[in-house]
């Protein structure tokens, strides 16, 4: 990579923070006009500048809207109907008060499929804060591992557009990622939620701000075997799907297609939709009309997620159009094979130093590369 494209992608970079930082500007068009900087930087044509921003807006948000959409309208039925509160006042009254942290583990991983983290987060933390009045423990002991768990499941888990637009990006497999994400993600949430809340309890004391109140904390919610059926059944769906699709077991053409289709991320997401509208909404003596306009405002959040998400397909879109990012992709390479035979160079220094018994001499490696031994 020559030293003009990387002027041009770190002019880029600095021209979207300066917009968003100094000047207020939404991320969606900061992103954007850093794109097309970075394009004039690179001497691109315009024609071709603006025909990549079209590629890489349709070619993004052609998947991730329609995930996007149909999980903000499910997480929106889900939070209107207490969905989530009974979720995790089932997991506190099954464990009891002595495993809240782990309830509110559990609770994350399950609220934040549907549910977007930051609208998971104020619907839960009024039992947060309830817990909290019970033990007198700091808030921190049951926030955290809250936290822990919306952050990892919403770091792997479709409707979320983090994973939806990986998936898409890299050309991943979904239900690959959600088996991956989950194997990686659990043991993180629990050394980061569990263990480090412990912790950092016995350091920092937070309790309960004085407007609230227990009763914020009940009342009258679905029943969480509905729920829970519900909120899984997508999820099952896709790595249903994905199980399939590794040929380990083969089916025929006729529960295949089923498979197939059920297990799609839109067809998924369209059956979860259905299934909460009939049975968490009308059922739930919730009004059709009501409905309707719970699942219409759902879009709007949706909408500014949907268009970042878009914005950053653009900016994907003009680095492969540029070859910019293959360059500086072969430049790491390269680095890294440098680094690496650099790093066994030393290593195998030390290692014949060692051997020798010199030992003045392998002190002074470690006080100089003492990278290699760290």
């Amino acid at each position: 990579m020559d030293f003009s494209s990387i002027i041009a992608l770190i002019g880029g970079i600095a021209i979207l923070l300066v917009l968003i930082l100094r000047f207020k500007l939404p991320a969606f068009i900061a992103l954007l006009i850093s794109t097309l900087s970075i394009g004039l930087f690179l001497g691109m044509d315009a024609t071709q500048i603006f025909k990549t921003v079209e590629k890489g807006m349709g070619g993004t948000l052609g998947y991730v809207a329609t995930v996007v959409g149909l999980g903000a309208m499910f997480g929106a039925l889900l939070e209107v109907t207490g969905s989530a509160q009974s979720i995790a006042q089932y997991l506190l009254g099954r464990f009891g008060l002595e495993r809240a942290s782990w309830t509110m583990l559990l609770s994350g991983f399950f609220i934040a499929i549907p549910v977007f983290f930051d609208v998971a987060f104020v619907l839960l933390i009024p039992i947060v804060y309830y817990l909290q009045k019970q033990t007198q423990k700091s808030l921190l002991f049951y926030a955290l591992p809250l936290l822990a768990g919306l952050a990892v499941i919403h770091a792997f888990i479709p409707p979320t557009p983090g994973p939806v637009a990986v998936t898409k990006i890299l050309g991943a497999d979904l239900g690959s990622i959600i088996v991956m994400g989950i194997i990686v993600g659990i043991p993180s949430a629990i050394v980061s939620g569990i263990f480090y809340g412990k912790f950092i309890t016995g350091k920092i004391f937070l309790k309960t701000p004085d407007y609230f109140t227990e009763g914020d904390a009940h009342k009258k919610l679905p029943g969480v075997g509905g729920v829970l059926t519900i909120v899984l059944l997508p999820i099952f769906l896709i790595v249903l799907k994905a199980f399939f699709d590794t040929g380990f077991m083969s089916l025929s053409s006729g529960w295949r297609s089923i498979i197939n289709f059920t297990g799609h991320p839109f067809a998924a997401l369209i059956i979860a939709n259905l299934l909460a509208w009939y049975f968490l909404g009308i059922r739930g003596n919730y009004h059709k009309n009501n409905l309707f306009k719970v699942a219409s405002k759902s879009m709007e959040p949706a909408g500014t997620i949907i268009l970042l998400t878009g914005a950053g397909g653009v900016l994907k879109q003009l680095l492969i159009d540029s070859e910019l990012g293959l360059d500086l992709a072969l430049d790491i390479k390269n680095a890294e094979k440098l680094e690496r035979f650099d790093f066994y160079k030393r290593a195998s220094e030390a290692y014949a130093v060692v051997m020798s018994g010199t030992a003045k001499r392998f002190g002074n490696i470690i006080l100089k590369k003492g990278t290699i031994f760290i």
